[in-house]
This record gives structure tokens, sequence and C-alpha cells, in this order.
């Protein structure tokens, strides 16, 4: 007979309290409640503050307000949401009466926030030995830039990252990517998978332990196979110098006769070999490694004058069919309608609280015995407060009283 348990999703029986608000650590959650954690968002119990604040735009609208609003509602799906004023006594024995039975704390403060609040580590392990508590910040808890501000570009730019992106003809300027290395990958990501491992941990031990996560040490990491790369050439890898980065004309992109982009990533000598023959540039098989750099040039000007010739979808066609590592650049829209994404569950349709439907991604890992799910929609703030209360043993009129004097929204 098997002694093994049936579940939903793999992170099922989870309980995360999410205090984040920006990007990086509602995405960590959000991977955590694709599967199956139960994640509460602790929210403020008034009217949003801090610097995007109405106050703080001097009144203007925000011009930014409907990308978040939207981004916020795939962030936030399948969580629960409450509502605390955390500058209030009565609202922190709340917060305390959920972390007792809490798996795990996040929180994306600047450093000595949550200990102003009352919130921090040290106070909550007092009350729960086993919770894993998470700091997911920009630079971390210690060292000389822990205090300072950041977003993303600040934080790739510390880590290394942003110096090997740019474009040669841009005088190697760097190249700005959207939010996705530190942010997500070097905080989000890196976060989730933090928070894991503790867990794992806690399973021998059965104690919790605190994490320090700063993204620009997520981003150092990342770049792991970069770095390994410049100890031993020992150079470093500047923009549009590298096989990796736009140096070499087989590791490109180029633009196709209907005015798209195409990739190509034929590193492989065979995979080279067959790009040379399918673009007539047979002459050049011999040269995939060459350092001329005026060789470099010739290859990347012929490879580019044949990618003018046929469309993004012919050429799709055309290198996939002789085998070479290629591909047509997506937009987004692109993207989302692609049959591949589709086929793989990676494109989801959503209902919005407004009764429309949006697009949002799918969840990634596919484990086949406890897949995760898309919940839906964030929850407006405070949604589950009343549940939630009511499961610490508030009742209706505690819970209104509570309302009614901003402690709890």
């Amino acid at each position: 007979m098997s002694d093994a348990v049936e579940l939903d999703g793999a992170l099922d029986g989870l309980r995360v309290l999410d205090l984040s608000k920006l990007a990086p650590g509602p995405y960590c959650s959000m991977l955590l409640a694709d599967m199956g954690a139960e994640v509460i968002l602790i929210e403020e119990a008034g009217r949003p503050g801090g610097r995007r604040s109405a106050e703080a735009r001097g009144g203007r609208a925000d011009p930014n307000e409907e990308r978040r609003r939207y981004s916020s509602y795939a962030l936030g799906r399948g969580k629960r949401s409450i509502g605390l004023n955390l500058k209030s006594e009565e609202a922190r024995e709340i917060f305390y009466a959920l972390a007792e039975s809490a798996d795990v704390v996040l929180e994306g403060f600047r450093p000595g926030v949550v200990a102003r609040l009352g919130v921090d580590w040290e106070t909550l392990r007092a009350i729960n030995p086993r919770l894993v508590y998470c700091s997911l910040s920009g630079f971390g808890q210690t060292g000389p830039y822990a205090a300072h501000v950041g977003h993303d570009i600040n934080y790739i730019a510390v880590g290394g990252a942003l110096g090997m992106i740019g474009d040669r003809e841009a005088g190697g300027r760097p190249a700005i990517p959207v939010n996705i290395i530190a942010d997500f990958a070097g905080g989000g990501l890196m976060a989730a998978f933090a928070i894991l491992c503790a867990l794992q941990a806690r399973e021998r031990s059965g104690e919790g332990q605190y994490i320090d996560l700063g993204m620009s040490d997520g981003v150092l990491s990342l770049i792991t196979s970069a770095l390994a790369g410049h100890e031993g050439a020992g150079a470093d890898m500047r923009p549009a110098a590298h096989m990796l980065n736009g140096g070499v004309p087989h590791y490109q992109v180029y633009e196709t006769s209907d005015g798209r982009w195409f990739s190509v990533g034929s590193m492989e000598p065979y995979f080279y070999a067959n790009l040379c023959r399918a673009l007539d540039c047979e002459e050049f098989i011999a040269d995939q490694g060459t350092e001329d750099a005026g060789r470099r040039a010739e290859i990347a000007e012929r490879f580019a004058a044949a990618f003018r010739t046929r469309s993004a979808d012919e050429w799709h066609e055309l290198l996939n069919e002789v085998d070479v590592c290629a591909k047509p650049v997506l937009s987004l829209e692109e993207a989302l309608a692609d049959p591949h994404n589709l086929a793989r569950g990676m494109v989801v349709e959503v209902e919005t609280p407004e009764g429309g439907v949006m697009r949002q991604a799918g969840v990634a890992p596919k484990l086949s015995a406890t897949p995760g799910r898309v919940g839906g929609v964030a929850p407006t703030r405070g949604q589950d407060s009343e549940a939630l209360l009511g499961s610490l043993g508030f009742g209706a009129e505690a819970v209104a009283e509570l309302r009614e004097r901003g402690i709890v929204a």
C-alpha cells in the first residue's frame, strides 16, 4: 500500500504572507501561488501611499496606470488579500496571528523598514520559529550600496550584465533590456528558489531561517558562465565583441525582406556549415572561428544580404528543414499567437474584473503529477479580509469596526 499523499499542487498547504509591492516580490509569490501555495497579500488599509501616490505626483494622473493595473492582475493571480495598517498596534497583532500559521513571509522594502513596522525577522521568529523569512531588495541588507535606491537598470549595471549588452554601431553604448534580468530572474525567480531551499532545509532541521536576497547578487549569479569565460580569457566581455552578444556573424540577428528580424544561433560547426550552404555562402565554412575583424565583417555583410532576399517566414521554413538554429524574432503579439507557445500552454486567458479577458503567461514548469495552474486575476484590496479575520475569531461586527477605524480594509 502506498503512503503517498495526493496533492492538487506541488505547494499545497504552504501559506505565504506577501508584504512586497513592486514586481520582483509579487512575481516570486506568483510562482509559488501557481504551484498551489496559499499566498496572502498584506496590503495597505488606506489609499496607497509612497512615491507612487497621487500626492507624490502632485495630483497628476499616473501615465502608467493602465499598464500597472494589468501587470498587477497577472502578478497577483491566484492570491488572497487583506488590508492592514501595520502602523497600528491592532493591525500588527492581526499580522502576528497570521504569521503563527504561516510558512513564509516575503518583503521587498528598503533595509530597515520592516523593523520600524515591527514585522521584521527577529520579531516574527520569536512568534513562529519555523518561519522562512525572505527580504528581497536591490542591493541586499549589507554592503556599501545596501541603503541605496535603485531599479532593474541599476542592479544589472552593478551586477555586470548591462556592460555586456549593446550595439557596436552605437559605439558600444549599453542596450537597456526590459526589466527581466534583475527584477524577474535575479530577483523574483531567485527568491522563489531560495524560499524552497529554506523550506527543504526546515524539513530536516525543524527550524526556519532568514533569506537576504539582493537583486544585484542575483544578476552576478546569472552571468556565471560569462564570468568564467572572462576569467579564462582575461578580457572584459564588451558589447558586441563576444560570440554570445553579437560579436560573430553566426550568432546574430538579420533583417529579412519583409522588414522583420531573424535570429541565428549556429555556434556548432555542423550548424554553421548548414547555415553557410543555405545562404549560398559555402566559401565561409572554414572561417567560423576567424579572429580577422575584416573577414568577420565580410561574412556578416554577405549573410545580411542573403537574409534580405526572403521573408522571415520563408527563412524559418527553409532553415529548419536543413537543420539550422534559427527562429524569427517575435513581437509580443506574435509570441502570444505562436503555435508552439499555444501548444505548450504558455498563453492562457483570464477574465478581468471589468468583465473582459486578458492573456497571461502560463505556468512554465511542466510537473507530471502536480502541474501548476493559473488562478484568477489579482484580488481587490482587502477582498479576503473578512474571511481571514473570521478564521482568527473576529466576528462581523468586530471586522466592521476595525474597517471603520482604518485598521483593516
